[in-house]
């Protein structure tokens, strides 16, 4: 990898591996946002709802490959495992402080 992981972004794909809800939300901004294919979901609570159908409800797991820093975001390629989608994903996120504002994911 040519760049490392915020902690906040550490902690999402530490959590997830793991299969920690706790903290994995905790790496989000209270008011934070998943952008999962355009369906977006705002604030702790409905990150939750989409992690508990889709996420670490389905066993993801995720082993980076890539990291990227452009401008405000992080880019990360990473091989998605699972009982979900499978395969490679890009994430794309925003960070400010110690918190995940923002994880888009797109294949």
């Amino acid at each position: 990898m040519s760049v490392s992981l915020p902690p906040p972004v550490q902690a999402v794909f530490d959590a997830t591996n793991a299969g920690d809800t706790a903290a994995f939300l905790s790496a989000f901004a209270e008011n934070g946002v998943v952008d999962d294919w355009g369906r977006e979901f705002h604030g702790r609570e409905a990150i939750k709802q989409w992690s508990d159908a889709e996420n670490i409800g389905a066993h993801s797991t995720f082993e980076v490959t890539e990291v990227s820093h452009a401008a405000d975001a992080y880019v990360v390629t990473a091989t998605v495992g699972g009982d979900g989608f499978n395969g490679p994903s890009h994430f794309t996120f925003q960070v400010d402080g110690d918190h995940v504002t923002r994880m888009t994911i797109r294949a």
